[in-house]
């Protein structure tokens, strides 16, 4: 088992990519911390590892607080010992978003807070628990269109993964040296409940699907292998890299500078 002996923090892990790496984690020996805002879905995984034999439990965490970040690492610590994955996951897609005159400051700064600000967080006080438990994986979740820009406007997600990624880049140099390795996982289109509730009519999906070579649009649970391989020592000269896993996209319209 490729995390064996491991211990996972794993933020948006009641649904979606965050509950399929969450499964996929425990299945491949990890024990597994679930952060979320919803408790119900959380306490679900996490009866799904423990039903599957795993060991898992659920935290409520609201990413873009200081204090929520804070004890989730701390809880991880307190229950297992250690930690040496934190998958900061968690992220909105606000349905108000649009182009810069549309959308709305506040929508701005809650897009923000959690998909920013949230990363930033976790490793804030996540890193200091990787120094202690000898080094560790971080895999942060942005996406395509930080790549790309979108279709479909949607700015400050855009802007936001775009932040992810530069703040990625910057802490796999800075802690390069201490065995933390730093990855950004940018998913495509999914079919997600989050990607699908924004998308809301065919039309919309239509104009995304058709940029796709694959002509589909992902699963979770393809990203959760993505995130497994980030995760494990299979990754282990791997810091610092934009992962792409998005059915082609960025290769059929990004060209080489």
């Amino acid at each position: 088992m490729r995390l064996e002996n491991k211990v996972a923090l794993v933020t948006g892990a009641s649904n979606g990519i965050g509950k399929e790496t969450a499964l996929l984690f425990a299945s491949e020996g990890a024990s597994v911390v679930a952060a979320d805002i919803q408790d119900e879905a959380g306490a679900a995984v996490v009866a799904e590892i423990e039903a599957a034999g795993g060991t898992a439990r659920f935290v409520h965490a609201d990413v873009s607080s200081a204090t929520d970040c804070e004890r989730m690492v701390a809880e991880a610590e307190q229950a297992y010992g250690r930690l040496d994955v934190l998958f900061n996951n968690a992220g909105i897609m606000d349905g108000r978003d649009g182009d810069a005159v549309e959308t709305d400051e506040e929508v701005w700064d809650l897009t923000m807070a959690v998909n920013l600000k949230g990363v930033y967080l976790g490793c804030k006080y996540g890193i200091p628990a990787l120094r202690r438990a000898g080094g560790g994986a971080i895999i942060n979740t942005a996406s395509f269109v930080a790549i790309l820009g979108a279709a479909t406007p949607q700015l400050a997600y855009t802007a936001s993964k775009g932040g992810v990624l530069a703040l990625t880049r910057e802490l796999s140099v800075v802690h390069a040296r201490e065995n933390i390795r730093v990855n950004a996982l940018c998913p495509g289109p999914l079919r997600t409940e989050l990607l699908m509730s924004f998308l809301d009519t065919e039309e919309k999906r239509q104009r995304r699907l058709v940029h796709v070579p694959m002509g589909r649009f992902g699963e979770a649970s393809e990203m959760a292998r993505a995130a497994l391989y980030l995760a494990c020592e299979d990754s282990s000269y791997v810091t610092g890299a934009t992962f792409t896993v998005d059915g082609g996209i960025t290769a059929a319209y990004v060209t080489p500078e």
